[in-house]
């Protein structure tokens, strides 16, 4: 394989040639799409358009043997058993109110625990409060380390109180810093949790192999890997699947229905009720064949070192507070401008073409925990080139100068 080329990969995506102007830097909201990706979906439009699973004619068949080989892509990436233990949904925020409706609803009894970390997205803390209150599950919380990461020695004070389920994050969505989790889920799994993962932002960072690691469930969208939006993965163990009370009920999750009762179809389909994101399926499964094609070390080396010659920039600029370590981060730097509010910096980088993202980062507890409202996140993709580094620090020095006459 040859060595990584930023500029031939960023070749690849039409929203380069389309806006030559913008420096951006948005992609841990999300990222741009590669040409294979747009032209996928176009082509299942335009050549196979049908509903998947329940058509006697052949655009049908043809559309479900894209669906379905669309699974199976996603099934090779992630290693997993078997190709039934892939649910898409539309997203990593559906998966988890899946995950917390169905495990409620079986697995988890009143006075049960639900460990995760400070680090977690509100996707990985909202689905679990709304029904912990009603059932009576208690949801515990691992604190930080000096260094912003999960602290062990509390981890495993907690892990000691036999949490039913242990759900974290691979990466930090605001501060980029990737947890020690084969670390962590092998000590949860040794305790009888249920072990979940949030990888929408792990998984452009390192793709598990779900048959060695510890992980039960590990949830991604596709729309940060280069993806569509409204497509996402659900992976689950198949002796766990099982256990979840479907969320969704309807059309394609069922066996039997009668005005009495109904039964459900086996996986995945019980848990993909009514019509799937048939293009967007398609279309993720292209973005992964895309990815593939590189290098996933060589690619995780040049974000590293764009990350890195940004952060020695940054250092150059009075005033700012930087929130994140670019020693654990994947790609991610987030800071604040000294008695400045984050969105008016993140207001004129905009005027000068940079694109970022200002505020609480759906971590409204983390930030709570840090003692500041929010922050300016910065997030390189590896179609960012060092020129992007450069202008953007150039920004950052006429924004700076801007808001302290």
């Amino acid at each position: 394989m040859s060595v990584f080329d930023p500029v031939a990969f960023r070749q690849q995506f039409p929203f380069f040639q389309q806006q030559p102007n913008w420096v951006y830097l948005d992609n841990a909201a999300t990222t741009h799409k590669p040409r294979v990706v747009l032209e996928a979906e176009m082509a299942f439009y335009q050549q196979s358009n049908s509903n998947v699973h329940r058509g006697a004619h052949q655009l049908s068949q043809q559309a479900t043997a894209l669906f379905e080989d669309a699974r199976l892509t996603v099934q090779q990436f992630l290693n997993a058993r078997d190709k039934a233990e892939i649910v898409f949904t539309s997203g990593t925020t559906a998966a988890f109110n899946q995950l917390a409706f169905g495990l409620m609803h079986t697995v988890l009894q009143p006075g049960d625990r639900i460990l995760i970390s400070a680090l977690e997205h509100h996707a990985n803390i909202v689905p679990w409060q709304l029904h912990c209150l009603r059932h009576g599950v208690i949801v515990d919380v691992v604190p930080l380390d000096e260094q912003r990461l999960p602290d062990l020695t509390a981890y495993q004070q907690l892990l000691a109180l036999k949490p039913k389920v242990v759900s974290l994050t691979q990466v930090s969505n605001v501060l980029g810093h990737i947890l020690p989790l084969p670390q962590m889920l092998s000590a949860a799994k040794a305790a009888g949790a249920i072990t979940i993962v949030d990888g929408a932002q792990g998984v452009v960072w390192q793709v598990p192999d779900l048959q060695q690691y510890p992980a039960d469930f590990y949830c991604f969208s596709g729309h940060k890997l280069y993806g569509p939006t409204g497509i996402g993965v659900l992976y689950g163990k198949s002796e766990l699947l099982q256990q979840l009370t479907p969320m969704l009920g309807g059309g394609e999750m069922i066996s039997e229905v009668s005005f009495a009762d109904s039964s459900f179809a086996p996986l995945p389909a019980r848990l993909e009720a009514g019509t799937p994101n048939i293009a967007g399926a398609i279309g993720l499964a292209a973005a992964i064949r895309f990815i593939q094609r590189f290098d996933a070390s060589q690619i995780n080396q040049y974000k590293s070192l764009l990350l890195n010659q940004f952060y020695v920039g940054l250092q150059q600029i009075p005033g700012l507070l930087l929130l994140s370590s670019p020693q654990q981060s994947a790609g991610i730097i987030s800071l604040n401008l000294e008695h400045e509010h984050p969105s008016d910096l993140a207001m004129l980088l905009n005027e000068q073409r940079i694109a970022v993202r200002a505020g609480s980062h759906c971590a409204m507890p983390l930030f709570s925990l840090l003692g500041v409202s929010g922050a300016v996140r910065f997030a390189f993709a590896p179609y960012n080139l060092l020129s992007d580094v450069e202008r953007t620090l150039q920004a950052l020095v006429q924004s700076v100068e801007i808001l302290r006459c």
